[in-house]
């Protein structure tokens, strides 16, 4: 069973994608880039990132792997430990592990875990298809260098022509300007004729209509009753951040209670089907209020804080 599949397949619909015992899984969007030197034209991506502190099943990946195999859910989650102890064991001996279509893992002199994100992979369902362009570079100052070097080669010269003898056009300009002063002279009058027997017939009809609604009366005698709409207050909020999900529920309370007095506006959702009662910090209308929210935490709170996209 090649878990990393599975892993790859919810990386393109989840921020965070969780392996038991293992680490996490992580992409953050980054926009479209221009390289100058390459003059190229890179489209938004995801980012694929691996945070080994973050260990805790939060059930996403062992439910994906029980509905593909069509397993149980017990079965599932054996099966991903079984897997989590092969890679484990492999980099113990300092092997790298690759991971398809994810990157590769490797241990350093310090036995710290390395990730290598595989850059040829766009986890980001909005920009499926969409591939590098190269553009050639605009040369603007070399063509108008090559411009202002054939003015100099090639200079204009005007050259002054023979004057003629056109005076019988003084008098064709003079009857021409008399004729169309005349014209203009009896359109205005026309123009002004009409403008007044316009106003004069819009007056009259104004005083006939101004007379009718004088002489109507209205009478209500049993008028509608008020409508009320009922608008929905709170917009949907698909943003959590989540603090953790447990198995036991006290401890669910008591995590909730902690950050309710540390100033959070927590939530305790109740339990989901993979029997777990998860804790958030809080709920957001936006991706991007709640990226800056979960960045703060992360500073002063808890690093292994994570967005859930989901629609509650």
């Amino acid at each position: 069973m090649k878990i990393e599949n599975y892993i790859s397949a919810l990386l393109y619909r989840y921020q965070c994608v969780t392996v038991p015992g293992f680490g996490a899984f992580l992409t953050e969007i980054q926009s479209a880039q221009l390289n100058g030197s390459t003059n190229t034209f890179y489209p938004p991506k995801k980012v694929v990132s691996f945070n080994p502190h973050l260990k805790n099943n939060d059930g996403l990946l062992a439910n994906h792997v029980s509905l593909q195999e069509k397993i149980s859910y017990d079965d599932a989650v054996l099966a991903v430990q079984n897997q989590v102890a092969v890679w484990t064991e492999q980099l113990q001996r300092r092997e790298l592990l690759v991971l398809k279509n994810i990157g590769e893992i490797s241990m350093n002199s310090e036995w710290n875990w390395v990730f290598e994100p595989v850059a040829s992979v766009n986890y980001l369902a909005d920009a499926f298809g969409l591939s590098a362009v190269v553009s050639p570079a605009v040369q603007r100052e070399v063509l108008k260098a090559q411009v202002e070097a054939l003015e100099e080669k090639a200079p204009i010269v005007f050259t002054p022509e023979r004057k003629k003898n056109y005076s019988f056009l003084k008098y064709a300009a003079a009857i021409v300007m008399t004729l169309g002063a005349g014209g203009a002279a009896y359109k205005y009058q026309y123009d002004q004729q009409f403008a007044n027997d316009n106003l004069m017939v819009e007056k009259a009809v104004q005083e006939k209509v101004q007379s009718k609604i004088q002489e109507a009366t209205f009478f209500i005698e049993n008028p509608l009753p008020a409508v009320t709409l009922n608008v929905a207050e709170n917009a949907k909020k698909p943003y959590h951040i989540v603090a953790g999900s447990f198995r036991n529920e006290t401890n669910a309370d008591k995590i909730f209670n902690e950050l309710k007095a540390l100033g959070f506006e927590p939530i305790r959702l109740e339990q989901n089907q993979f029997g777990l009662f998860p804790v958030l910090y809080g709920s957001f209308t936006s991706y991007t209020e709640a990226q800056t929210k979960m960045k703060e935490i992360h500073k002063s709170h808890n690093k292994e804080a994570w967005l859930l996209i989901k629609e509650l």
